[in-house]
């Protein structure tokens, strides 16, 4: 099968050149790519990309992620996270290829303490959330074969990531404050990719398949849990920190301009019946990264 990949720079999106290269040729785009637009602010120039090369896949790892710049920035924001993956949906029901899209817990108002099922009642709490899912409404509404796949808290070795802040910040101070009640599973863009690879030779040829479905680690921290899962495993290898305590505080003591969900749980119950897939513990993928980050 060929595929097109937009956002080939992003952490999934690097990822996704990876992963699905065995299961076919893929062209990789991105916002500044020279010959095919892969600008997301010009949703009529991707569908003169799609168009052009007729992919049997496309896969969206683009969106809008500053969070709390989303909020003064709603249109734009919107444009790239729901026009223009409705532009896709509509290119690929015409061409009668897959479109993969990547959503968010930000969907959710983070209420409670379980686990949110695909089928939970949504309640976004900012912009960034309210225009991920109307983007994940309007690629239902298309009616293309789909895969919406859910996910939060990504990482990456490449590129910033919080597991590097707070060893940048673990190397100059003695004390930090990390959040503790928001909770969710730190999630490799790695694993994404992986799944997403898995899951996509899995439904080509099935629409049966198509759908949505949350795709994270297993297991479950707070920041302030991941901040010193991180430490601990780089004291581990050695790594020479200041850091001496690392407190714990409320959402509320640390204010933003989005409101970010306490609870970032999913539940992945239906990827691992569907697909056969047992995502890994969010413990395993952070210190593979950490490993690879600190030993370069």
């Amino acid at each position: 099968m060929n595929i097109l990949l937009f956002g080939k720079n992003g952490q999934v999106g690097w990822e996704l050149q990876r992963a699905l290269a065995p299961l076919g040729p893929v062209t990789a785009v991105d916002f500044d790519s020279a010959e095919l637009c892969g600008d997301f602010i010009n949703p009529e120039g991707l569908a003169e990309t799609v168009r052009r090369l007729k992919p049997a896949v496309i896969v969206n790892a683009a969106a809008h992620t500053a969070v709390d710049k989303a909020e003064a920035e709603p249109e734009r924001c919107r444009t790239i996270n729901a026009h223009a993956p409705a532009v896709l949906a509509r290119e690929a029901g015409n061409l009668g290829a897959w479109l993969v899209h990547y959503s968010t817990d930000y969907v959710f108002d983070g209420c409670g303490d379980r686990p949110r099922l695909e089928t939970d009642p949504t309640g976004p709490l900012s912009v960034y959330g309210a225009t991920k899912l109307e983007g994940e409404q309007l690629i239902r509404d298309s009616g293309c074969n789909h895969l919406i796949f859910r996910t939060s808290w990504v990482y990456a070795a490449r590129g910033a990531n919080f597991a590097r802040t707070m060893l940048r910040l673990a190397r100059e101070r003695e004390r930090l404050t990390v959040i503790d009640d928001q909770i969710g599973a730190p999630t490799g863009a790695d694993l994404i990719a992986d799944v997403t690879a898995h899951a996509l030779r899995a439904a080509c040829g099935r629409p049966d398949l198509r759908g949505l479905y949350h795709l994270v680690a297993a297991g479950e921290t707070s920041w302030h849990g991941y901040a010193t899962a991180v430490i601990e495993f780089a004291r581990g290898l050695g790594e020479d920190l200041q850091v001496r305590e690392i407190e714990p505080i409320p959402t509320r003591e640390f204010p933003t301009p989005a409101t970010r969900p306490l609870n970032s749980r999913l539940d992945t119950g239906k990827l691992r019946s569907t697909f056969g897939l047992e995502p890994p513990h969010w413990r395993q993928g952070v210190e593979r990264m950490l490993t690879e980050i600190l030993r370069r």
